[in-house]
């Protein structure tokens, strides 16, 4: 199959597309876990009750990288639907390898734009929470525009919510987590779960990462952000 990331070239990317080396592991995958794991942009919308064949909560993760967190919240929440979006095929072959060495029933994932993804394949009001954890900073002035976090994404969220859904964002950059307090803070029909002006603790659901070991032990600061749809 073709696993060139689906998406088509319409706004400001909040990512760029690196030309990783794909183990033969990861390629493998995509042969033999996609048909279970794998959803597509191309198909449209998509009902995420009949995705997984039962009801329940609805989890979206934005960007999920090797997929290591995303991989052990699945396999800690059995009851618990997850839907992950990532562009970069290394990181979805890893993760839907593992997904299917564990037996997990309750993950599934798109190699994709999820801007893309929000707009056609998720109905108003399908997901309980959406996951945003450490994106791309742009940590250079120009580049600020790229970040994932703006007023027209938060909306775009807001829609996909059910009523009383979480949007949980994560990011080790504080200048990041000053503009997504600020944005969230801003935004029609959010809540701050923490109280006005403050972060959050880092929620139980989320693991800590690899990379967020590596942080702490050379000092650098991780902000959580959970911000609740009020209507």
């Amino acid at each position: 199959m073709d696993i060139r990331p689906e998406y088509r070239e319409k706004s400001i990317r909040s990512y760029v597309v690196r030309a990783g080396r794909m183990t033969e592991a990861q390629r493998k995958a995509f042969e033999v876990s996609w048909p279970a794991y794998g959803l597509k942009l191309a198909d449209g919308a998509i009902d995420t009750d009949e995705v997984f064949g039962r009801s329940g909560l609805k989890v979206l993760e934005i960007g999920f990288g090797m997929g290591d967190s995303l991989l052990q919240m699945a396999a800690a929440e059995p009851d618990t639907d997850f839907i992950g979006i990532e562009v970069h095929p290394p990181g979805v072959g890893t993760i839907i390898n593992s997904a299917r060495a564990e037996g997990l029933a309750n993950l599934r994932v798109y190699l994709a734009d999820a801007n893309d993804v929000l707009e056609e394949c998720f109905a108003p009001k399908s997901i309980d929470r959406l996951q945003l954890y450490f994106p791309d900073p742009w940590h250079k002035k120009k580049h600020n525009k790229r970040r994932i976090v703006q007023s027209t994404f938060v909306q775009q969220v807001r829609t996909k919510l059910r009523p009383d859904g979480i949007l949980h964002m994560a990011t080790d950059w504080q200048h990041y987590a000053e503009q997504m307090l600020e944005t969230l803070s801003e935004a029609e029909g959010f809540e701050n779960c923490a109280g006005a002006g403050q972060y959050s603790e880092r929620p139980s659901y989320r693991p800590i990462t690899k990379f967020e070991k590596r942080g702490e032990r050379l000092g650098h600061g991780v902000w959580d952000l959970v911000f609740k749809k009020i209507d």
